[in-house]
């Protein structure tokens, strides 16, 4: 299959060359040759049985001249921790909530089935969203196993949104759904050369996903282009009475954030390297060092070095808040499922996972989720300085004080290294990555593919502070237009050094 970008599947709808069935029919193909058989890739957990009849019925609609808009008839893979209120289950990628069903959609799949998305299945995940062991490996659930890396079949997809970056990148959709609490959008993305945007949060609800952390987590696009990635988070922002968070909106949200795909987006910008994330690897530091030549040639004033210096103080207050808000925000969420989830707590899942445990525990245990379950409530003095330093070392001292100082429209860095083998005896070895500061201040951030080493990809990010969607989007999209580094997958089965 062509790797159509959702203009072009718009266009050969329009003109009669291709129909939703028939681009579901492509899809579904190709899921069973490439995520079924061979070379398995494993990103799909669940199809949609009725990912077809939707399709006729949008056919009917647009026969009637009854177009939805741009995603009319787009397939969109959606992340298995993102409620569907449709014959799929809901599980976070653990067997602990096998048979769980939704009894309503999530707000942004409503809103996606609204603007005439088919969601054609769910994507496997990181179980738990990567929030349940220390060494835990990218990709793995008990539900679905292990999501592989298209550009080499043994290295790492990263996580926690694995299956949805991997079935962009292999063009097992047009784009997908993921989410994001610190990574799990922006790391997936970047190691399978695809885009990915993590929305500031409240921008997009909560509402219908299964959550870590009411103060971190998001939904985020993930496309093959900026373009398309931008059409989608256009379908899913809105306000959701679900989610007080997008409620406390005081910002004017754009109606169309693709207002603001400018080839030349990056004139006039002032755009600061943090230096913090460099030295990790000699080759994506090269690759960086090209981008930043680049961004300087299309008329960024580049502001080097900048220097995030709250990062070493932010790491453990933010695991402490993150482990408060699990045990309180999965609780909630568990007490409002079906009869037919038999796990209503937190202390449920960890007891259902030490009675299978080899099923559920095979490579790596539940540390994360003991620790989680220890602690006590939000009001507790250990969480509220926890989340006061947070806030100190994101934003105040972090990204907000960069900015000014500076006069920044945004801070540049690389997105990651490069996917490691996958090693379940071990676990993950993160090689490098940008994520964690704007995660944590709740800010913005979009990874565009950046290049390639040996054939496995990396990326660069962009972020700035709160509701600075069109700043990044603008500087992303150009930069995105002047170096065009995506290549697709070959689906090798390990690195070719030659």
């Amino acid at each position: 299959m062509e790797e159509y970008s959702i203009d072009q599947i718009q266009e050969k709808m329009e003109n009669g060359e291709l129909s939703a069935r028939k681009l579901v029919e492509d899809f579904l193909h190709r899921i069973e040759k490439i995520d079924r058989q061979g070379p398995k890739v494993n990103a799909i957990i669940e199809i949609n049985p009725d990912a077809l009849e939707i399709a006729e019925n949008l056919d009917k609609e647009r026969k009637n001249k009854k177009t939805r808009g741009p995603l009319h008839g787009i397939p969109v893979i959606i992340k298995d921790n993102i409620e569907t209120a449709d014959k799929m289950m809901t599980t976070a990628g653990s067997l602990a909530l096998e048979g769980h069903i939704a009894s309503q959609d999530s707000f942004i799949v409503q809103k996606l089935r609204d603007a005439g998305a088919i969601i054609l299945a769910k994507a496997n995940l990181s179980e738990w969203a990567n929030f349940r062991s220390t060494r835990s490996s990218s990709g793995w659930s008990s539900r679905g196993g292990q999501t592989l890396n298209p550009y080499a079949l043994n290295r790492s997809p990263c996580g926690s949104s694995s299956g949805s970056a991997v079935a962009v990148a292999a063009n097992l959709c047009s784009v997908a759904i993921g989410t994001e609490t610190d990574g799990s959008v922006i790391c997936p993305a970047q190691i399978n050369s695809v885009v990915g945007i993590k929305p500031t949060v409240g921008l997009v609800s909560r509402s219908g996903i299964i959550p870590i952390s009411h103060t971190q987590d998001t939904a985020g696009p993930m496309g093959r282009t900026v373009r398309d990635a931008v059409i989608l988070l256009n379908a899913i922002v809105g306000k959701d009475t679900r989610d007080t968070a997008t409620l406390e909106l005081k910002q004017n949200i754009p109606e169309d954030y693709t207002e603001f795909l400018d080839e030349g987006g990056l004139k006039g910008t002032r755009i600061g390297v943090a230096r913090n994330y460099f030295g990790k690897n000699d080759n994506v530091d090269k690759l960086m060092e090209k981008a930043i030549e680049t961004m300087k040639e299309l008329g960024t004033e580049i502001i080097d070095p900048i220097e995030i210096t709250t990062l070493k103080d932010l790491r453990d207050p933010e695991f402490q808040v993150l482990l408060f808000d699990f045990k309180n925000d999965l609780n909630e969420y568990l007490a409002t499922t079906n009869s037919e989830c038999k796990n209503r707590t937190l202390k449920d899942i960890i007891d259902f996972n030490k009675e299978n445990s080899r099923k559920m525990m095979p490579y790596f245990g539940q540390e994360i989720l003991l620790m989680a379950e220890e602690k006590g409530p939000l009001t507790s003095k250990e969480y509220l300085e926890a989340l006061e330093k947070c806030d100190t070392y994101a934003r105040q001292e972090g990204i907000d004080k960069i900015l000014a100082e500076n006069k920044l429209d945004a801070i540049v860095a690389p997105s990651g290294g490069i996917a490691w083998p996958i090693d379940w005896v071990n676990g993950d070895h993160f090689t490098g990555g940008s994520s964690s500061v704007a995660a944590v201040a709740g800010y913005p951030n979009i990874t565009v593919p950046l290049g390639f080493i040996w054939g496995l990809p990396v990326g660069i990010s962009f972020f700035s502070g709160a509701f600075q969607e069109p700043v990044l989007i603008k500087i992303a999209y150009a930069f995105e237009q002047a170096t065009t580094a995506r290549q697709p997958p070959k689906f090798l089965k390990e690195v070719n050094y030659k």
